[in-house]
């Protein structure tokens, strides 16, 4: 009798009950920052609140087919992983810069075009790079990506960046009472309530939130029931060599910090990425950004927080994060929907991102622990890559004097840590040792898969 083959986890189906829980857990924890990128450009060029309200739900629309091609995935485009898409931070200043001195958004649009068509051709390129990734690279990888997301968290639980009562301590304790919810729903709720530990936690902490005065839900009110994104809104796009400079720089950027997030859900749900796999995930960024300049919105990443959402709670599925796409779309489609999504307190989520994010640092502390320590210069890669990836973070101006180009590198902890790692790996195991030869650790190192 013929048996069938096992389905890996990742592949597997959810029933239609459990994709919409999971999946409404991962747009929770992407969605403040999914709107934090269009609002801090809209901001910045002055845009009408109508003309804001239309980056929003163009870039949710965005994010959500973003999603789905990176998790079904189509030909050549697409890692097939639990990946969400969401606008990178690393394009917001060139992006404020060019939009306010060098031509508005439709500058902006023509070299977010351009560097999503770079992203789809140097994408063979990175995936040929993956050999120069082994577990000492990736865990320190993983690990800067937890430690560097959690001031988010934390700005988060003090109320939001900005908001008149930050640091209060009724903020901090509804966050502390959410991941209370949290902990409390994982250590003793059956098994199915703790893979939604974060949706319960969020959604009794909104309950909560409503009667203390935290949100409110006017903005739902003054919300569209139907919003349609249509291509060039703000006009045609135009390219200015110095536009286009800027955001190639970006493009790096991003596809260096996607290699990392695609390593580390690799990591996590135990298929590990291999060259052509990283390959087909970045160019399905680049696919991304390309649409993102035609329907009015930004440069697209792989979103770490989801990373940490996917280790925290064990689902492995792409499905359930092609779900979180799906309802993606539909809060781009529906406005009113994405502004009850929106009334969610800033503390809530920050309760919530303290366990993710964190839970992002641990799997990177774990892959370390395949990494032999003894006779080798390995501390002093993993040491001296966290203290680079830290410094941003920790001291968000210190690169304030530096050229722009450099800015945009160095000031995501990310890319630094990452870029850190790579250089400081090959300078102590693969180049040749004093003696003439390679040093023994780089004779054993694991080359591809990372096994």
């Amino acid at each position: 009798m013929a048996t069938t083959a096992p389905v890996h986890p990742v592949d597997e189906v959810p029933p239609v009950r459990q994709l919409a829980a999971f999946g409404l857990q991962h747009v929770l924890a992407m969605y403040a920052g999914a709107v934090a990128v269009p609002l801090i450009v809209g901001g910045a060029m002055k845009l009408s609140p109508a003309d804001l309200a239309y980056l929003i739900t163009a870039d949710l629309l965005v994010c959500g087919v973003a999603t789905l091609i990176q998790c079904i995935g189509f030909w050549r485009f697409g890692v097939r992983l639990p990946i969400m898409q969401g606008c990178t931070f690393a394009a917001v200043s060139p992006m404020v810069l060019i939009g306010t001195t060098g031509g508005g958004l439709p500058a902006v649009y023509g070299a977010v075009i351009v560097a999503g068509l770079a992203i789809m051709l140097l994408a063979p390129v990175f995936g040929r790079l993956l050999r120069y990734f082994p577990p000492l690279v990736t865990g320190t990888v993983i690990l800067v990506i937890g430690v560097s997301l959690l001031p988010v968290a934390g700005n988060w639980a003090a109320g939001g960046v900005g908001s008149k009562d930050f640091g209060a301590p009724r903020n901090l304790a509804l966050a502390a009472f959410v991941l209370a919810v949290v902990l409390g729903v994982q250590r003793f709720a059956p098994a199915f309530l703790s893979r939604v530990a974060v949706l319960i936690g969020i959604a009794v902490g909104l309950t909560v939130a409503v009667p203390f005065g935290f949100t409110d839900f006017g903005g739902v009110r003054d919300a569209d029931w139907v919003g349609i994104s249509t291509p060039f809104h703000f006009g045609t796009p135009v390219f200015h060599a110095s536009a286009i400079v800027s955001m190639l720089v970006v493009a790096l950027v991003t596809m260096t910090e996607t290699t990392g997030d695609l390593i580390a859900v690799g990591e996590l749900t135990g298929r590990r990425v291999q060259p052509r796999a990283l390959a087909d995930g970045l160019r399905a960024d680049g696919l991304s950004t390309v649409l993102g300049g035609v329907f009015n919105t930004f440069p697209y990443t792989a979103y770490a927080q989801n990373v940490g959402l996917v280790g925290m709670t064990r689902v492995r599925s792409r499905w359930v994060v092609a779900a979180a796409g799906g309802l993606l779309v539909l809060l781009g489609l529906l406005p009113k929907l994405g502004a009850v999504v929106a009334a969610v307190p800033a503390p809530v989520l920050g309760g919530a991102g303290l366990v993710m994010f964190g839970t992002v640092a641990a799997s990177g502390v774990r892959t370390l622990g395949q990494v032999d320590f003894e006779g080798n210069h390995n501390l002093t890669v993993v040491a001296v890559s966290v203290a680079v990836g830290m410094l941003p973070v920790g001291v968000p101006t210190v690169y304030a004097k530096f050229p722009d180009w450099f800015q945009t590198v160095m000031n995501s902890g990310i890319s630094a840590g990452c870029l850190t790692a790579i250089v400081l790996n090959l300078l102590f195991n693969h180049l040749p040792a004093r003696g003439g030869s390679p040093t023994a650790e780089a004779e054993s190192l694991p080359v591809g898969s990372g096994e």
